[in-house]
């Protein structure tokens, strides 16, 4: 039987179209309770016992045997070899994706990423002083499929932002590594990286072992047992996000080549079969040469399992009433990535509001911002681009406000201080204060 992807056909005319797209819409954030007994019981083998238990589930869920952790610690010189070992046209690629999107966080710094600082007209100085993480964790999946570009995205932003250490772990299994992976973790500046994964690695980056220093904060996007650890290690050290599946929204007002959309809605689609590919489209006409093309082209990708399954269960084909009002349904989904297809985005941008990363017109295809385009591809998923910001150097400098009160300025701020501390029944609040006051 040969393989078929039919994603919902919606009609926002019609009178059931709220709840249709509000079914089509849902995600379950929760992880079921088995993942979460499991994840449980793997952060608290691996805080007690450290390299001991971070090798056993290693060893038991990827296959790997090693008699100590450092052992799995891939060294700078399998990096670089990993790297001369590349192809050249492999390499180049690399080197340019890396350059881009170095200059781009480089940029980003230069706009929001310094300290600065004000005087009052008595001499007291007030300002922010901005310091990078001492130590960060990137997890780099590698399960399904191997992510270099996830390297890239991740650790460039934390070595731009002057990160000290930056600590990469990476599962292998049956110790299989790529050499795209290690190879751009030797373009990204990776300090230490280890060939372990699952809850087992971000316990140990969240809570430190005999081998691994513990990190502050932990970025990269993982599986249902990797996001269940990083929920549950929050608080111990920062974390980017809760990442959920990945998601495309296309829209289109038929001007963009039909194969072209529909390769695109393939592009997420076939991460995972709960990956979410839309196009939003006034063209009834248009949505049908789409589905034409998906017909058509389905059969030629390799993932077309994935593809297919990802399509029929969350995958929708949205016949909208104008642009407007599909500009307006995007900004309720608020996607992670969302495609403009138009002949005129720039007449569309300004009505869109919420997403993780809006591509412009119909050569921006968003695999280009998955590589090398420039902008982070570590982005908000399952509607948090409402409140959420893609990864960038900011993620790993925290701010520290200064605060220096000259004589004068103690005179004025003092009697503030002591008047509000004393209504809060805090008297050594409003004593300390006091104290500074001339008499």
């Amino acid at each position: 039987m040969s393989l078929t992807a039919r994603p919902l056909r919606l009609d926002t005319a019609d009178a059931g179209f709220e709840a249709q797209f509000h079914q089509r819409l849902h995600w379950a954030a929760e992880t079921d309770a088995e993942v979460e007994q499991a994840v449980s019981l793997i952060l608290d083998e691996v805080r007690a016992h450290g390299d001991n238990a971070v090798l056993e589930y290693t060893l038991r869920f990827d296959g790997l045997t090693a008699a100590s952790l450092g052992e799995l610690e891939l060294s700078q010189s399998e990096l670089r070899a990993a790297f001369d070992a590349l192809p050249l046209l492999q390499r180049d690629a690399l080197q340019a994706a890396a350059q881009r999107v170095r200059t781009y966080h480089e940029a980003q710094k230069e706009a929001n990423g310094q300290s600065w600082s004000y005087r009052d007209d008595d001499g007291t100085l007030l300002g922010q002083k901005v310091t990078p993480l001492d130590r960060v964790g990137i997890y780099v999946p590698g399960g399904k499929a191997a992510y270099p570009s996830s390297v890239l995205m991740n650790a460039i932003p934390a070595h731009v932002a002057g990160v000290d250490e930056i600590i990469m772990v990476v599962p292998t299994p049956r110790g299989e590594r790529n050499a795209l992976v290690l190879a751009a973790a030797h373009v990204a500046g990776v300090t230490r990286a280890f060939t372990i994964g699952g809850a087992q690695a971000v316990a140990a980056l969240a809570y430190g072992t005999q081998t691994i220093a513990k990190v502050d904060k932990i970025t990269g996007p993982g599986n249902a047992y990797v996001a269940s650890a990083k929920r549950r290690v929050f608080g111990t050290v920062g974390i980017d996000m809760i990442a959920g599946p990945s998601e495309i929204l296309v829209l289109a007002d038929g001007s963009t080549p039909p194969d072209w959309v529909a390769m695109d809605l393939f592009s997420q689609a076939e991460h995972d079969e709960l990956a979410q590919s839309i196009l939003l489209s006034p063209d009834a006409s248009y949505i049908d040469e789409v589905q034409a093309c998906i017909d058509r082209l389905l059969p030629q990708m390799p993932r077309a399992e994935i593809i297919a399954a990802s399509l029929n269960g969350r995958g929708a084909l949205i016949h909208t009433r104008t642009m407007e009002e599909a500009c307006a349904i995007s900004n309720r989904i608020a996607p992670e990535h969302l495609e403009v297809a138009s002949a005129n985005p720039h007449r569309w941008e300004p009505l869109l509001r919420h997403a993780g990363a809006i591509f412009l017109g119909a050569f921006t295809s968003e695999s280009l911002g998955d590589y090398c385009a420039g902008p982070n591809h570590v982005l908000p998923t399952s509607g948090t681009a409402r409140f959420s910001s893609p990864l960038g150097v900011y993620d790993f400098q925290k701010r520290t406000s200064l605060i220096e009160v000259s004589e004068a300025g103690a005179q004025k701020l003092g009697t503030i201080a002591a008047e509000l501390a004393y209504g809060e029944g805090l008297q050594a609040h409003a004593r300390a204060a006091e104290m500074r006051l001339k008499r």
